[in-house]
């Protein structure tokens, strides 16, 4: 058999919340080294990490691409290297404190040890020097911006092993137009999304393609196969120029975040999970309209929330009780509060203990104090007996059904139920 070498480039942490895009970064240089006669092979990749990253940027995601190493025996390696440190230079928004850019070049094959580096990355913090000392150990070469926190994200998107994936077509726009309004047939976009093998396109009126940031991209589209998001690019009407547009292979929307837990007590902080639980408490609001109940388990309890930006997803929420056991998917962060993302109806509590009937008249007994029994107010009917008695009640909720945040508020990395086997489950 025939096997080809590469040479992986990794970028990441270019970006800030003002402007910019690891993507967009990704997709210039490819260009121009193209241009130069390069050739790069495949789809460029992004890679989401861990979302509860204390020091992330955006999306918390970093680009990476490959070239066959075979070229190189007759065109100059160093002269894409650099091609690929000044375009990192110029475009970076290095006036952002947390914006701390890595590019890491690594020659080789990919192991099982960076693959389990490329893991931990998603679960767990990585430190600037965890990963300098780990690609000094597999002969990466690194290049640090600043603090050049972006060597994490980039040894992890080289090193990544994806058993499942998607991809997202992203265009961009010229210079001038970024920060204005984006200018998105929003009509072609309803149609986009009936007639397309697409998915997380709109919310209701909310166009989830679009951004809400000045960030250089005009749109993105998610789909399980590239020829999909061509075909929806065709339909998608915009009127303002478009730069460019690449497509990335990625593991958007695969679940790969979490892991399953044993129970609560192992669940650490900034990990993301699945776990079963007991409702504790009813789930009640607090300032802000987030929504908190308790989960518990055999050995331990833990907050569990979901957040105002959830929208409907709360009010679905609010209809679990006390005794309704789920199954949890999220992650924990800063608080230790555990960040719902969806879940899954295991079994239901449907019982409810209410005062008995008054046995002369059929009213409902009132309570004659504490340990005293009940009274009828209606008959004088009095009886010692403490017992209430049990009621089946209607449950909104549906058993063994899951429920989802809204596309509004989902995560880069949450797998939503339409690419869920969920007769496999």
């Amino acid at each position: 058999m025939f096997i080809i070498d590469y040479i992986y480039v990794g970028i990441d942490d270019t970006d800030s919340p003002d402007g910019m895009c690891t993507t967009y970064l990704c997709m210039d240089l490819i260009k121009k080294l193209k241009k130069e006669g390069y050739i790069i092979e495949g789809y460029p990749r992004l890679i989401r990490l861990n979302p509860f990253a204390r020091y992330k940027t955006r999306g918390n995601g970093g680009v990476s691409f490959k070239f066959p190493k075979k070229q190189f025996e007759s065109k100059d390696l160093k002269k894409a290297k650099d091609i690929i440190l000044d375009e990192v230079t110029k475009l970076s928004m290095f006036e952002c404190n947390n914006t701390n850019p890595g590019v890491v070049f690594y020659d080789g094959k990919i192991t099982k040890e960076m693959e389990d580096f490329a893991y931990k990355a998603l679960h767990a913090i990585i430190t600037i020097e965890e990963a300098e000392e780990f690609a000094d150990r597999i002969g990466a070469e690194i290049y640090k911006f600043k603090k050049g926190r972006g060597i994490i994200g980039s040894l992890a998107t080289i090193s990544c092993k994806l058993t499942d994936c998607t991809y997202e077509l992203l265009t961009y726009r010229i210079p001038d137009n970024r920060g204005l309004k984006r200018k998105i047939d929003y009509d072609s976009v309803y149609l986009m999304d009936k007639k397309t093998d697409t998915f997380e396109n709109v919310d209701g009126k909310y166009i989830a393609i679009e951004p809400k940031t000045p960030c250089p991209v005009l749109y993105g589209i998610r789909a399980n196969d590239p020829d999909s998001l061509l075909e929806a690019k065709e339909i998608v009407k915009v009127y303002e120029e478009i730069e460019d547009y690449c497509i990335f292979l990625t593991n958007q929307h695969t679940d790969m975040h979490l892991e399953p837990a044993d129970n609560i007590k192992s669940m650490k902080k900034y990990n993301s999970y699945i776990v079963t639980g007991i409702v504790k408490d009813k789930p009640h609001p607090i300032e802000g309209g987030h929504f908190f109940f308790t989960l518990e388990d055999s050995t331990g309890v833990i907050e569990c929330a979901a957040y105002e930006p959830t929208k409907s997803f709360r009010k679905i929420v609010h209809k679990l009780r006390f005794g309704d056991k789920i199954k949890v998917y999220g992650g924990i962060g800063e608080e230790g509060t555990f960040n719902i993302e969806k879940f899954q109806v295991l079994s239901l509590n449907n019982i409810e203990y209410k005062n008995p009937k008054c046995p002369n008249c059929g009213k409902t007994l009132s309570s004659a104090g504490k340990n005293k029994g009940f009274k009828c107010k209606n008959c004088s009917y009095k009886s010692n007996d403490l017992s209430k008695v049990p009621y089946k009640i209607q449950r909104d909720l549906i058993l063994f059904k899951f429920y989802e945040t809204p596309v509004m508020a989902r995560r880069h990395l949450a797998k939503p139920l339409c690419r869920m086997d969920l007769d496999m489950i």
